[in-house]
């Protein structure tokens, strides 16, 4: 009960026995005649249903008054003596319980209870019920011992823009897919932990790491390159494919330990936000839809409305210090590629995802390095000792096929139609 829930309750029983305790002394069965008259009226008595008061309650009241020293205090409602106490146990059951409790302290309450049956150390009339141990044990403090002891956590961020950003994925809403039945979409974002501004954020419909990377590499198109970016421990974020970006841009890729996501507080605030402010104005219905009304709210609300945290707007405290923020190399898709190693078959060929290359003649029998976007496999570059041999093409069956070459390895490719002399086609080399 609150102290103004107690107030109000001792007010009400001072204006109930008022008459009692006055200066005036009562003539002879004026008293009693009070008090009939009082247990006979229907009150509206503060949190309680009852509407009626007994004699002996307002001679209760007017003794705790004057004993009490005439204080209002001495009027407020008095607890149970025995809260937070079990009161279903006597005090012996309570301190067989305390002691097993000692002695078996990693012990589920049900297994408990099926170990206490099994030693009969209770008298066979006292039932236990899981509830009750449960209030019981997290009362006396013994309900499970810490295996770790308390972990030191610090409120931080960030000196400067850039200086460290922070990344996750959000549930979000199921929508419209070309036609097709509604689809589960994804919010990848990352936040700037110095400004709190997001440098991109993107609904996909899946949280692969193809998805990532794309949100990834726009963000650093937009806001340039973060020092250090931190990441729990998906799949996604412990992708090598990752970790070798990062590495190759300077950036230092940081993971929450697991099972500890409060080091990621600034993206999780975020997400409230995004559940409880965007969400539920959204009124589109596909992918497109959401994506072009999240850009725009992130622009024209989120990003100049001021902080709390940091007494500016997202934007003002970003830019406040462009001088510090390193921009994206030229080559930034270059960085994102994905490297694999083959060796040329004596045709020439190498094979990636199914697809067939032609790789130049004297790279045949060497061990290479292929260097392509998984979103676009068909670009593929060849590399060997750090020396790049330009882009591959793929394999033409039908043009090999007319393929003539001479007695110095001088390739024709013929028309493909017959020859005057034998009317047969020419035959591949």
């Amino acid at each position: 009960m609150t102290e103004e829930e107690k107030q109000e309750i001792a007010a009400f029983r001072f204006n109930v026995i008022h008459d009692f305790i006055g200066s005036n002394r009562l003539e002879y069965g004026e008293q009693e005649r009070l008090l009939t008259e009082k247990c006979a009226r229907r009150w509206t008595i503060p949190h309680s249903p009852r509407t009626s008061i007994g004699k002996s309650t307002i001679l209760s009241w007017v003794k705790s008054y004057i004993e009490g020293g005439r204080r209002i205090q001495a009027l407020y409602p008095q607890g149970r003596c025995d809260n937070g106490k079990a009161r279903r146990y006597d005090k012996e059951t309570c301190l067989t319980l305390i002691r097993l409790r000692k002695e078996l302290p990693t012990l589920s309450v049900p297994n408990f209870i099926k170990e206490v049956k099994a030693r009969k150390v209770l008298p066979a009339e006292i039932e236990l019920k899981q509830t009750t141990l449960y209030r019981f044990f997290h009362q006396e403090g013994i309900m499970t011992e810490r295996p770790f002891p308390g972990v030191d956590r610090r409120k931080f961020e960030a000196e400067l823009p850039n200086d460290l950003w922070q990344c996750d994925v959000m549930h979000g809403p199921k929508l419209d897919n070309g036609g097709q039945r509604r689809r589960k979409t994804y919010l990848i974002a990352f936040i700037d932990d110095h400004s709190r501004l997001i440098t991109h954020g993107e609904f996909f419909l899946a949280e692969s790491l193809a998805c990532f990377i794309q949100a990834f590499e726009q963000a650093l198109l937009i806001r340039g390159l973060p020092r250090k970016l931190y990441v729990d421990n998906g799949a996604a974020f412990r992708s090598k494919q990752l970790e070798f970006t990062c590495a190759s841009l300077g950036i230092a890729l940081v993971h929450a330990r697991p099972y500890m996501p409060q080091g990621k507080g600034k993206i999780e605030r975020f997400f409230r936000t995004v559940r409880s402010q965007f969400l539920p104005c959204f009124k589109g219905s596909s992918l497109d839809d959401i994506n072009e009304t999240f850009d725009f709210w992130l622009r024209q609300d989120y990003h100049l409305r001021h902080h709390s945290s940091t007494g500016e707007s997202p934007f003002t405290r970003f830019t406040s210090n462009m001088e510090c923020i390193r921009c994206a190399p030229r080559d930034l898709s270059d960085h994102f590629r994905k490297t694999v190693r083959r060796r040329v078959n004596k045709d020439r060929t190498v094979t990636i995802s199914n697809r067939l290359f032609e790789a130049p003649v004297e790279l045949i029998g060497k061990r290479v390095e292929l260097l392509f976007h998984e979103n676009k496999p068909e670009l593929v570059e060849i590399k060997m000792g750090g020396k790049s041999f330009g882009s591959l093409q793929q394999v033409d069956l039908h043009v090999n096929c007319r393929v003539k070459r001479d007695k110095n390895c001088q390739i024709e490719i013929m028309p493909q139609e017959s020859t005057p002399e034998t009317g047969q086609l020419w035959e591949g080399a």
